[in-house]
């Protein structure tokens, strides 16, 4: 097994806004990046296993990048995303007042794409086009 790290050709990477309580940082990304094994089906790493045979869900097979930026920086990389027709996810503030996945989606169907108020993204693609789609966003501390 190697011991040098991989450098991959795609990144996943979540934007939070600056303003979210932790709690409400750490759900965000749950459910940002909950789609993407199923969207992006390569991004699934192998099955784990401990040395008692005990079993374990595979999980993804490369870093997720954290980052944040406030809801204009949001807006920008929403829309970068959107020209460059990156799979992505996104949260708005509205999901915090639901309580189940059909009441999600109606709340984001209920609103134009310029009047979301976006408190998280995930994307996924190229490492450049993420990067671009990233821009002025800055690493979660």
């Amino acid at each position: 097994m190697s011991t040098e790290p991989r450098r991959h050709d795609t990144k996943i990477a979540v934007l939070l806004r600056t303003d979210l309580a932790p709690w409400q940082r750490l759900n965000v990304t749950a459910f940002l990046v909950s789609g993407l094994g199923a969207a992006a089906p390569e991004v699934i790493g192998e099955p784990y296993e401990d040395a008692d045979g005990v079993a374990y869900l595979p999980m993804f097979g490369q870093p997720v990048l954290i980052f944040e930026g406030t809801g204009e920086t949001l807006r920008a990389a929403h829309g970068r995303a959107l020209s460059r027709a990156l799979p992505r996810a996104v949260f708005t503030a509205d999901l915090f007042a639901t309580g189940n996945d059909d009441d999600n989606r109606a709340a984001v169907r209920a609103v134009s794409t310029a009047g979301l108020d976006l408190v998280g993204l995930a994307v996924y693609g190229p490492r450049n086009g993420v990067d671009k789609v990233l821009k002025g966003a800055r690493m979660h501390p």
